[in-house]
């Protein structure tokens, strides 16, 4: 999987990692099956959770096997 950035939508990360939504619903985002949460950028999601965007990425891309 390529490296998931700040504007990578989350859909298309669940889509390939499907293993990575634990992740998110421990950030609150509860709702990730609603489509206008799949749409949703990491970074918006982030901003809407009031989580640091540059630690989460960091954890999700070593979760995911997507670092480089």
């Amino acid at each position: 999987m390529a490296k998931i950035e700040r504007d990578t939508i989350i859909g298309d990360v669940l889509d390939i990692a499907p293993e990575s939504a634990p992740l998110f619903m421990a950030i609150g985002m509860h709702c990730l099956g609603c489509p206008a949460s799949r749409g949703e950028t990491v970074e918006e999601a982030c901003a809407v959770h009031g989580v640091d965007v540059d630690e989460f990425l960091a954890h999700l891309n070593v979760y995911t096997g997507s670092e480089e």
